[in-house]
């Protein structure tokens, strides 16, 4: 998938400008972002992501198409679609939601939306050529089996991510081919 994801920003590089990419060992699905969070909550957050993930099964994650948020023509975010296990990948979202709303963080106000994000536009103008490079297409797929909850420390650089926890999802259906990962909480 990242080497899929990387070929796609190449080219893209040639007709979409002024966007600050996100490095190919960087590019993740984010259920929820939390924001800064006190070192002696880390415990309870990790307790309710536990019980949120134990009621998931493993799942099968597949990246398609590309797109851009607010739209293709005027993007803010350039990203690659969720095409397979956007419901699953939906519903530990929103378990995950409500198990953190119990714990004080604010519940989410947009309906979730599956993507990976590509780059980010650093200042907004209209990209005409972006509609050339999107649409259908297969970025590869990916047996997901955890989710990470996530320290995320932006720098001039880019981000930089540490895994705080890996919570394994429910116990594991058959076995894939396919290599497992994780989903981010950060």
């Amino acid at each position: 998938m990242r080497a899929s994801l990387a070929g796609a920003v190449d080219r893209l590089h040639a007709l979409v400008h002024d966007v600050a990419w996100v490095g190919r060992d960087n590019v993740h699905l984010t259920l929820k972002f939390l924001g800064a969070v006190e070192s002696d909550r880390l415990e309870s957050v990790t307790a309710a992501l536990t019980g949120a993930a134990a009621t998931c099964r493993p799942f099968e994650l597949g990246l398609g198409r590309l797109g851009a948020f607010p739209s293709l023509t005027h993007p803010r975010v350039i990203w690659a679609g969720v095409d397979e296990g956007a419901a699953e990948s939906a519903a530990l979202a929103a378990r995950v939601d409500a198990a953190l709303t119990g714990l004080g963080f604010e519940p989410e106000t947009r309906p979730y939306s599956p993507h990976v994000t590509l780059g980010r536009v650093r200042q907004p103008r209209r990209q005409p050529h972006l509609v050339e490079v999107t649409g259908g297409g297969s970025h590869g797929r990916q047996r997901v089996d955890r989710v990470s909850l996530m320290r995320s420390e932006l720098s001039p650089r880019g981000a930089r991510y540490t895994e705080l926890a890996a919570i394994p999802l429910a116990a594991a259906g058959p076995e894939s081919p396919v290599s497992p990962s994780a989903l981010r909480i950060e």
